[in-house]
This record gives structure tokens, C-alpha cells and sequence, in this order.
């Protein structure tokens, strides 16, 4: 054995011995007790901004109205993870029609951008930060969309908690204070960054007081008018002025012209249980093709953390990422076979190709035809929402116009520009997208509400939790606190191939033997901090009458109720 491995699986074993502090009960990776209530529940990732959700609730909002208020709250409070610079969607659970909505705030873009810019110019790819990865930001459009449909206060109302700790300030937390940091050493040559989110001169620190007075004059503008606050008038005229002195396309047309949309969700059954996801552009069907080919296996008797699991998922990962990378798109620019995708008879078939041994590359299927911030809300009544925004790289492009309180979105760096590709560069086209909500319900009935930010991680990280609940019997809180897997390196949207098979990152508390065991079979596995997202859940007890909520102990999230 040589000394790399042999040092790696000490440093796992050691990992392994570690837990939170011994509990009475529960397994032994729970971080706390899941919290209970009868008249609603919110989770987010910032403990301030569920308590903006409870105080929406409690005035008599519908869980939209706590929703649309949170998310307002983390726009300002977490911008390393969101913002109104950047793109929403969202799965309704509306009690009175026992229906679930979905919707796609999804921005497209720059009417004036073309392909044939990007050759002649001699971009290869479509660059990370700056002007040109910018889409229309579609945050705003969905807050209305949806409150449009199923709010309830006033917009001034839900919107007031976030403008008043705007003017007068809040203290960072631990988590949110170092992404901050850290993006802002590089995010700082970027003209205007500085003049919002570095006050005298540096980021903010652990607990110090931050005030953004022109995000409160924003959502004050959103307040009062409504959409055309944000895609019209003062604010979008500067956009898209700033846009254009950084040398990008996005215009004003763009903004005004953009619409969100109404989506079905689609669902897999898995073991009695129906697992919702939002069709593309977004990933979410992902985890439905996971859930599909793993159910023909008796996941249970594997047992959590064993090897066969963990080589399972990661083989089924492998197989449904193919199809991502190759059928993940727009559906306005082309027909994407969803019903096959998520269908059980490809799944069996796919899953023929899983082996005893890890794979390296996958032969491409043949049909017939990015930091995030996720919250849930739960009325009174009911409703449950599952929500999900995002700038796409942290803090987004780097692209911070004057006077506004925020950084718009890079989403366009999700394009390729291989020719025929599904996901190719045009105008006026959404790319693909890797933040998605979802929802579980049993019998017709609501059953959990649940997200799991972080890029790539998402599709796996739903699929762990369903797993978790349904295979495992893990309570919701343990569901998320369980140690994860998120495996890297399959073939991506942008072009890039799996060739080597990836990597398979794993947290603390797998054991050294299985680890050992899943090298054997030829996984290169890592342990790592980091890469595994974060949680946030709602479910309903039919029985008890009550709500259950569950937050992400590796972010600085709270679930509460009343």
C-alpha cells in the first residue's frame, strides 16, 4: 500500500471516530432534534432571514409572501450565494387545489450576443466573470410571478423586514463572512464591487454591522411598482448603461422584454413515494434518473456508508450526468425527451451498464427522439413552498452596477459553443441550469419539501436525501446531517468529457475499510471539506397535524416555527 493511500485512509479513520457530541437519541451524525410546530415552518440558510419568514407568517402572509420576504433577506444577507442579479425557481404546494405549480425564473440572453461574436473574437468559451456571462437577471419577475398567483400582503409589506435591516444594518455570520472574503479579493477589480460590498475599503468580518442603502432603494422601487421597478425605469436603465460601459450586450429591451414561466413538474415514484423535479433548462430530472436505476436495488441491505452504496450512487450518477451533459437545455430551442429520460424502462436498461468496477467512460445513450442560497416555507393553511435562487460562482460576474446593491449573474457561462450541442450559445436563450428545488409527495399528499444548493452537488444531494428517508429511515434532520457523497468529473453541459472515471468525494465518518474497499473496485476517492451543499426541509405529518423543518448544520442556517 503505498504511503499516499496509507496516510488517506488513517486520515479517514481518524474523520470516522468524530461526531457531533454524543446525543440520547438519534444516530450518532445528528447535529440536533428536527423542530416541530402546527402553524408554519420556515428554513433558510440565515437564521435572521427565517425569522423575516415567521414574522411574514405570523402577520397572516401565505407561505409564497414568507418565501418572497426570506428570499429578499438573503439577497442582502447572503450575497455570496443570491441576489435579484440573478435567476429563481420555485415548486408550489397550493393547499385549496392539492396541485403542485412550478415555476421558471430563468433569464435568457443578450438579444444582440451572438455566437459568431464570441469566434470572431477568439473566445473559446464564454468567461466566468465580467460583462459577457451575464443573463437577464429573472429573481424579480419570479417574486411577482408568484405573488401574482398565490401572495397575499402587500409587496411593501413582505419586502419591508429586508429594506429595514438594509438601512440599518445586520451582523454577518461565520460562514456567509468567509465566502465573502475570500470572493472579494479577486471580485474587486470589478468596477463598482467595492463602493457596495467592501465598506472602507475591505469585506466585512464575522459579526461586524453591514448596511446596503441602495439595495433598500431598490427593493424599495420593486415595493412600489412591481416588476416594472426592476425591468423598467431607473433601475434597468442602469443596468444596462453599466453593461454597456463594461463592454457587455445586455440592453434594456433584454430586461424589459423578459418573462418567467409556468412549468409542469415532472416526478419519478420512488418505492411508493412521488419525487418531483422541474424539467430543463435545469437539472433537477437528474436525481429522478438516479432514484429510477438504483430502485431495482435493495439499497437498504447495502446499509448507509457501506461500499456497494456508495459505488451504486456513484455509477448511477455517472449514467444520469451522461444525459445531462448532452440533453440539458432550453426547451424552447429544442425537444428534450423527458418522459424517456425519466421513464423506468431506461433506467433498467441504463443500469445494465453498471459493473462491479468503477467506470471510466460512458458510451453515449441512444433515445428515440454553480453557491446558492435554498429556503421552504409552510403556512397555516398548508401551502408549502420549495425555493431556490441563486448568482450562479458565489457572489456572480463580478458585474456590480452603481447605486443598485447588487452583483448580476454569470449563468451565461453555462453555454457551449460546440455546434448541434443542445446547450450551443444563441440569443435569447436560457442555459442551462444547475439550481433546483424539489418536493415529495405520498398518495396525492404533501409529504416534504426540500432543496440542496451547490452546484453539480444538487441532483446528487436529492437523491441522497430521498434515499436517506426512504431507504435508510432517517429522520429529516439526519437525512441532511448524514456524511455525503458527491462524486466529480462526468461530462459537463460546457463540452468536457468524463474520460478517467472522476472522483469520488466523500465527507468524515465513512469508514477506512470501506473506503479501502471502494479503491479496490477502481473509485479514486478524496476526502474533502466543502463541495456538499446545503440543506434545508419541510415536512408534514398528516397524522399529528404538524410540521416537521430541518436546516443545513455545514451552512449558518436555522429551521423554526410556531
Amino acid at each position: 500500500m503505498n504511503k499516499f493511500l496509507l496516510s488517506f485512509l488513517t486520515l479517514i479513520s481518524l474523520y470516522s471516530t468524530f461526531w457531533a457530541q454524543d446525543r440520547i437519541t438519534g444516530l450518532p451524525f445528528a447535529t440536533r432534534s428536527e423542530v416541530i410546530a402546527t402553524n408554519g415552518m420556515a428554513a433558510t440558510s440565515q437564521p435572521l432571514c427565517t425569522q423575516v419568514a415567521l414574522d411574514i407568517l405570523k402577520k397572516g402572509g401565505t407561505a409564497t409572501d414568507a418565501a418572497i420576504a426570506a428570499n429578499a433577506c438573503l439577497g442582502l444577507m447572503e450575497p455570496t450565494g443570491c441576489g435579484i442579479g440573478g435567476d429563481l425557481f420555485a415548486i408550489v404546494w397550493n393547499a385549496k387545489e392539492r396541485k403542485l405549480y412550478g415555476l421558471n425564473a430563468s433569464g435568457r440572453s443578450p438579444s444582440s450576443l451572438t455566437l459568431d461574436w464570441f469566434k470572431e473574437n477568439g473566445y473559446e468559451k464564454i468567461p466566468s466573470h465580467g460583462p459577457l456571462p451575464v443573463s437577464v437577471p429573472g429573481a424579480v419577475d419570479g417574486w411577482i410571478e408568484l405573488h401574482n398567483k398565490f401572495g397575499k400582503l402587500s409587496l411593501e409589506e413582505i419586502l419591508q423586514p429586508a429594506i429595514d435591516y438594509s438601512e440599518n444594518g445586520f451582523p454577518l455570520t461565520e460562514l456567509i463572512a468567509y465566502y465573502w472574503n475570500r470572493s472579494a479579493n479577486f471580485l474587486s477589480k470589478f468596477d463598482g464591487f467595492a463602493e457596495t460590498y467592501m465598506p472602507n475599503g475591505k469585506a466585512p468580518q464575522k459579526g461586524e454591522i453591514f448596511k446596503n442603502p441602495h439595495l433598500a432603494n431598490t427593493y424599495k422601487s420593486i415595493a412600489k411598482e412591481g416588476r416594472a421597478g426592476f425591468y423598467e425605469g431607473q433601475v434597468a436603465e442602469t443596468i444596462a448603461k453599466y453593461i454597456k460601459d463594461q463592454g457587455g450586450f445586455l440592453n434594456y429591451d433584454d430586461l424589459k422584454n423578459h418573462t418567467s414561466e409556468w412549468v409542469e413538474p415532472v416526478s419519478t415514484n420512488y418505492r411508493g413515494y412521488d419525487v418531483w423535479e422541474l424539467p430543463p433548462n435545469g437539472q433537477g430530472i437528474a436525481a429522478l434518473q438516479i432514484l429510477n436505476i438504483l430502485e431495482d436495488y435493495d439499497i437498504k441491505e447495502m446499509g448507509f456508508g457501506s461500499a456497494e452504496y456508495v459505488h451504486h450512487f456513484v455509477e448511477a450518477k455517472k449514467l444520469a450526468f451522461e444525459d445531462r451533459a448532452k440533453y440539458y437545455a432550453d426547451p424552447d430551442f429544442n425537444d428534450i425527451p423527458v418522459k424517456e429520460l425519466i421513464s423506468k424502462e431506461y433506467a433498467r436498461e441504463r443500469a445494465k451498464l453498471i459493473g462491479q468496477r468503477s467506470m471510466k467512460s460512458i458510451d453515449e445513450s441512444k433515445l428515440n427522439h454553480g453557491e446558492t442560497i435554498y429556503l421552504t416555507v409552510a403556512d397555516k393553511d398548508g401551502n408549502m413552498v420549495s425555493l431556490i435562487q441563486s448568482n450562479y460562482r458565489g457572489m456572480g460576474s463580478g458585474m456590480t452596477p452603481h447605486g443598485l446593491g447588487f452583483i448580476l449573474q454569470d449563468r451565461g457561462e453555462l453555454f457551449t459553443f460546440e455546434d448541434g450541442h443542445y446547450n450551443v450559445y444563441a440569443p435569447n436563450k436560457r442555459p442551462f441550469h444547475t439550481i433546483i428545488p424539489a418536493f415529495i409527495t405520498k398518495d396525492g399528499k404533501p409529504y416534504v419539501s426540500f432543496g440542496l444548493m451547490g452546484g453539480a452537488m444538487q441532483p446528487q444531494g436529492h437523491a441522497q436525501i430521498v434515499i436517506n428517508l426512504i431507504d435508510f429511515e432517517m429522520n429529516l434532520q439526519e437525512a441532511g446531517d448524514a456524511p455525503r457523497i458527491n462524486h466529480g468529473g462526468s461530462s459537463q453541459p460546457t463540452g468536457e468529457k468524463m474520460t478517467d472515471g472522476g472522483t469520488v468525494f466523500l465527507e468524515s465518518g465513512y469508514d477506512a475499510y470501506e473506503v479501502r474497499k471502494l479503491i479496490q473496485m477502481g473509485h479514486k476517492v478524496q476526502h474533502t471539506v466543502g463541495p456538499f451543499g446545503g440543506y434545508q426541509a419541510i415536512m408534514w405529518d398528516l397524522a399529528n397535524g404538524v410540521y416537521y423543518g430541518a436546516s443545513e448544520s455545514r451552512k449558518d442556517g436555522q429551521a423554526a416555527g410556531y
